[in-house]
């Protein structure tokens, strides 16, 4: 698949049946690019997705939406890898933007979906939680081959995921730790969920129950997971296209390395969560 051809397809399609909070971005093809060890960058440019290579395949996380479907699977291809070597999929949290290319992922990878318990009923469903009658928030809906719990390994030869899950942003929001080897070090990676309250309601009638106390318990948690390598569904959180565009000029992974990045992130967020929570508390 040519890069015109993505291109003039995301134009077509882009912003089709998208609510009106969707960047034009999210479906816009971005050059496929390395991080560290055996993770690569494999999204679009406003919507991350992780390729994990294995000697004995790989494991994919993320899929974009149906539209960013094709273009990840395209920069797969093009950083010299094949769809059907791809055996596992994994999902952040079931939003539309980060689950809406999973079933076209699986149809065209073969590959395994392994999913948080809290998100596998919205994943098969194809609907937003808490808004299941919302036409442009749902996403395809797909078969949850395996459904995971708080601290589950998902592994492949020559790679090992651990599924933490981080709550609130959606009820089984999961953050993927791993490691990652390069020039010699070892790095703590983190591919972290989010907490941003985005379109939830986090007031009566709740988006779901117990949504608040969720994402305060992701606070906490948060806030002792390890992250030198810390990565997100969305680039920007991290300013990973900015670490990219250094990482390329140095030849280095070390643009990728900011410890300091997640818990600034998470310190925000809090802070943003109490204020909108009392925001909204008082109307």
């Amino acid at each position: 698949m040519t890069w015109l051809k993505i291109t003039t397809a995301a134009a077509a399609i882009s912003m089709l049946a998208m609510p009106a909070f969707a960047q034009s971005n999210w479906n816009t093809p971005t050059e496929p690019f390395h991080i560290a060890g055996n993770i690569y960058y494999v999204g679009t440019e406003g919507l991350g997705a992780y390729l994990f290579t294995g000697p004995k395949g790989h494991v994919l996380l993320d899929g974009a939406t149906p539209q960013g479907a094709p273009i990840i699977e395209a920069n797969i291809a093009k950083l010299g890898f094949k769809l059907s070597d791809v055996k596992i999929l994994l999902n952040s949290h079931a939003h539309f933007d980060h689950s809406g290319g999973l079933a076209q992922l699986k149809k065209d990878t073969g590959a395994q979906l392994a999913v948080m318990d809290g998100d596998v009923s919205a994943i098969e469903g194809g609907f937003y939680l808490g808004s299941e009658d919302s036409k442009t928030m749902g996403a395809p809906p797909v078969k949850v081959d395996r459904v995971l719990k708080d601290g589950d390994k998902v592994t492949l030869e020559g790679i090992a995921l651990t599924a933490n899950l981080t709550p609130g942003h959606s009820r089984g929001c999961t953050s993927w730790g791993a490691k990652a080897t390069e020039a010699g070090k070892t790095y703590d990676v983190l591919v972290f969920c989010s907490a941003t309250v985005a379109a939830n309601r986090i007031t009566p009638p709740l988006q779901y129950a117990g949504i608040v106390e969720d994402y305060r318990s992701t606070f906490v948690k948060a806030k002792r997971l390890k992250a030198d390598i810390p990565l997100a569904p969305h680039p920007e959180f991290f300013g990973l296209l900015e670490k990219k565009a250094k990482a390329k000029a140095e030849k280095s992974a070390a643009p990728f390395v900011d410890p300091a990045a997640l818990p600034a992130l998470i310190d925000k967020l809090q802070a943003d969560f109490e204020k909108t929570l009392k925001e909204r508390t008082a109307l």
